[in-house]
């Protein structure tokens, strides 16, 4: 049976834009623009990008025991939450894997949660039925979803709202921007300092049209959004997360709470956190210039000590990278391996993650 994908309200100005299409996670997306996504990519790391993510999956978990509620089904922090704060999570579930990375924020009605496009459908059903009766779900379809990424992104958006200008990253407001009432948040999945905007969708192209006619503004696509995560060295559900990775296997040790034990599969997570997980997630600097795609399988000498669970062309560092999962005993920087390529071996030298610093503004 064939479905037709779905658009985001955007999709005119994609077209408009000269974007190239492609269906991603049920929906019609701009891969890449004009310029193509090595320049786009440098833009965002320089001046400021525009990214049109109303794919995600946005919901509001009302009531006042919703962080307690989600807390059980998270490694913890989210009763810590002041309003106006966010953190980034995972589900977890009974065997301790992850079923969605997902980005919460506290708010004066109970919690608000960015999910997965991929995942939304399942997170959904998921959290309707693990919620407790005093907890309303709400699914937000009416709701668009922009980023807004790169050093110049601070200086646009303050024109708009001097609040929205005044968060630290990991904080967030309700805003107006240009006649519209806006969620804003100081976020974003890049690895540069910028916001991510939530706001209705009879909004959404206006208010797009808006910034993009800012001096240093360019749509991205979704080629450029994901060199640039993955020069951050952040996870991709599907490639450094799933249903049977652990979030120690991913490298998200940071996430959990101290003390907190009580979340499906914690058995399992808390025991590799305390004596660490057979598996590792690393970098991999890449030797020449094939790049080493997902799936490639990683060697020392002959044997198989892991694979590539994300590979591109780095624009930045002008070269190819990779992030894999590797046996632990081989996860130590410096360490010098072989990955198979159409049959021939490429060498690659574990590296420390990111590979390029963050510029969140924290302070």
């Amino acid at each position: 049976m064939v479905t037709s994908s779905k658009q985001t309200p955007l999709y005119d100005l994609h077209l408009q834009l000269g974007a190239k299409m492609t269906t991603f996670a049920g929906y019609q997306m701009p891969v890449q623009y004009k310029s193509g996504i090595i320049q786009e990519h440098l833009h965002c790391r320089s001046q400021a990008g525009f990214f049109d993510i109303s794919h995600m999956g946005q919901c509001r978990i009302v009531g006042e025991g919703a962080a307690e509620a989600l807390e059980k089904l998270t490694p913890g922090g989210i009763v810590d939450l002041k309003i106006g704060a966010q953190k980034y999570t995972v589900l977890t579930n009974g065997e301790g894997g992850v079923i969605d990375d997902i980005i919460v924020t506290r708010i004066e009605a109970g919690l608000s949660l960015i999910v997965n496009a991929g995942c939304k459908d399942k997170d959904f059903v998921y959290l309707r039925s693990q919620l407790p009766v005093d907890c309303l779900f709400e699914e937000l379809a009416e709701l668009a979803l922009f980023a807004l990424q790169g050093p110049g992104a601070v200086a646009v958006l303050a024109k708009f709202s001097a609040e929205a200008g005044g968060l630290k990253f990991m904080q967030a407001c309700v805003t107006d921007i240009a006649g519209s009432t806006c969620h804003v948040s100081r976020s974003g999945y890049t690895g540069e300092d910028g916001f991510e905007i939530s706001l209705p969708q009879a909004d959404a192209g206006r208010i797009a049209r808006v910034l993009l006619a800012e001096d240093g503004v360019e749509p991205i696509g979704l080629g450029a959004r994901d060199t640039l995560r993955l020069e951050a060295g952040l996870c991709l559900y599907g490639h450094e997360l799933n249903e049977t990775l652990t979030p120690i296997e991913a490298g998200l040790q940071w996430i959990f709470k101290k003390g907190h034990r009580d979340f499906p599969g914690a058995e399992r997570i808390l025991a590799q956190r305390q004596s660490g997980a057979a598996r590792a997630r690393v970098g991999l600097l890449v030797d020449g210039r094939i790049p080493v795609r997902e799936a490639c399988e990683i060697y020392h000498q002959d044997q198989v000590i892991g694979y590539v669970t994300s590979g591109s062309f780095s624009p930045s560092l002008n070269r190819p990278v990779a992030m894999a999962l590797l046996d632990r005993q081989f996860a130590e920087p410096g360490t010098g391996l072989t990955a198979l390529v159409r049959n021939s071996a490429i060498p690659v030298t574990v590296t420390s993650l990111p590979f390029v610093p963050h510029r969140y503004l924290r302070r």
